[in-house]
């Protein structure tokens, strides 16, 4: 008799039925196998903002990352953070006006390859701060959100409007023929 497998369980891969547990951490690379990915553009939230992850990606896949950094990269963050709180200049591009969900927004993007030898975060080559000034329609109030992230993408492969658009893209799904 099949049992129902659970969230959160792999099988085991001898023919059997039994499964062991696993997390989204050690799973994300095991569904990667199984697909072709090399000089592919992978993004994910901060939860996969592991050093072992992106080598992985890097080394073993020969992909790129572009990943959120939050605070279980702590050092990351702080590096990311510091350098930006110090930088006064204008946003390297910004995408005008997107209106729809009764908001409209405005996103900014700084992107910077200073910091890639400095943080100690594999394969890093620019990392970025994104701005979203978001005014909801009804209200007129406005707010500003703020994420950091890094990609082992060069200045030279991805400008600050690719890394936009990848990082907004991250909830959509992408078919490539």
């Amino acid at each position: 008799m099949l049992r129902p497998k659970k969230v959160g369980t792999l099988p085991v891969g001898d023919g059997s039925d039994e499964v062991k547990q696993t997390n989204e951490i050690t799973f994300a690379p095991k569904l990667l196998d199984t697909l072709p990915i090399e000089n592919k553009d992978i993004t994910s939230d901060a939860l996969h903002t592991q050093i072992e992850f992106a080598r992985y990606l890097v080394e073993q896949r020969k992909a790129h990352y572009y990943f959120s950094v939050k605070g279980n990269q702590p050092t990351l963050l702080d590096d990311i953070t510091t350098y930006f709180s110090n930088d006064s200049r204008l946003a390297d591009y910004e995408d005008k006006v997107s209106v729809g969900h009764g908001r409209i927004e405005i996103r900014r993007i700084w992107v910077t390859s200073e910091l890639s030898e400095y943080v100690l975060f594999p394969h890093v080559a620019q990392v970025y701060r994104i701005e979203r000034e978001i005014t909801d329609k009804k209200s007129g109030k406005t707010s500003l959100a703020t994420a950091y992230g890094v990609t082992s993408r060069t200045k030279k492969d991805a400008d600050p409007k690719t890394i936009l658009y990848k990082v907004r893209g991250h909830w959509s799904i992408e078919v490539s023929h």
